[in-house]
């Protein structure tokens, strides 16, 4: 089944389905518990673009697994965070593991660097979040790993991979064997991509393509002409409390979903980070920084997906 520009308002509504309602009779936690594998010495921005995005479109706790390097300042960016500088502690996977259960979704990737010792502890945790069924967003140096690696996500349906052009090209490359250039990728490419794979991928550009098995949608809500580092970040904490939400949906309902969940997350997430962005730009235009984006989300979130009041 497909889906492109026309059908966005039904995309958006089978989007809005899998968003829990607020209650009085909620508790912390249960609207989502977030994680984030990320941060370094180089990178700090990435992780809290991520963490707040996922916590503004209303996920209850954000948890940062990084660099030391990294935790001061991500402290001192926002209270909102749950900062453990644990990724170059001497046995990171231990003080890691006893966290996982605790977790909704885990993002993996976002500022994480690519020092081997990094990328060693990152075949771990993926073999433990699998052991977990733990639901994964993989974004930034995630995918650059995989390249080399992408046995260790082969067949995990529970995994949303979102590539930008490049990288998607470095993916089809590793894994289909054959020469692919970031100008010449089609949705075609990123669904042969996603069926070798067994998982979702979506992969944004111009129009965002989300492919899962039979299952290929686009994405073409409004976005901004300001190409800022930190828009993906912005999408993969989105995509993982989306994804959350839409597992659990899907769990409680009998009937088959037009969409299997990864696909729902990944496009709810394209149009989300567009929205937010357009919205952005129509007041700072040229100097938009993703930071602006972030007091939009809600706004951008609300417009998509929350039921409209007369």
């Amino acid at each position: 089944m497909s889906a492109n520009g026309p059908q966005f308002p039904g995309l958006a509504g089978l989007v809005s389905g899998v968003v829990p309602p607020l209650t009085p009779a909620a508790h912390k936690g249960q609207a989502g518990r977030i994680g984030i594998m990320g941060g370094s010495l180089e990178y700090t921005g990435a992780p809290f673009y991520c963490a707040m995005a996922a916590l503004r479109i209303g996920a209850d706790l954000a948890h940062v697994f990084c660099h030391r390097d990294a935790a001061i300042p991500l402290k001192t960016y926002s209270p909102e965070l749950i900062v453990h500088p644990l990724l170059d502690a001497t046995d990171p996977l231990t003080e890691l593991e006893e966290w996982l259960p605790r977790l909704h979704a885990l993002v993996l990737g976002p500022g994480l660097g690519r020092r081997p010792q990094t990328f060693a502890t990152l075949g771990h945790v993926l073999e433990a979040a699998k052991d977990r069924q733990l639901l994964l967003v993989l974004d930034a140096d995630a995918l650059f790993y995989l390249n080399e690696n992408y046995d260790t996500i082969q067949g995990y349906s529970n995994a949303l991979l979102t590539p930008n052009k490049v990288e998607f090209a470095r993916l089809y490359r590793a894994v289909m064997k054959a020469d692919m250039r970031a100008e010449g990728v089609t949705a075609e490419h990123v669904q042969q991509v996603a069926k070798r794979l067994g998982v979702t991928i979506a992969c944004k550009g111009a129009v965002d393509v989300i492919a899962s098995g039979d299952s290929i949608v686009h994405c073409e809500v409004a976005g901004s002409p300001r190409r800022c580092g930190g828009q993906g970040d912005v999408l993969s904490g989105a995509a993982a409390i989306l994804l959350y939400w839409a597992y659990g949906t899907a769990a409680a309902t009998r009937e088959p979903p037009l969409y299997p969940p990864t696909v729902l997350a990944g496009w709810g997430a394209c149009a989300l980070t567009r929205r937010a962005a357009n919205l952005a730009y129509t007041q700072r235009g040229r100097g938009t920084l993703t930071t602006d984006m972030l007091p939009f989300v809600p706004k951008a979130f609300s417009s998509l997906f929350e039921p409209k009041t007369k």
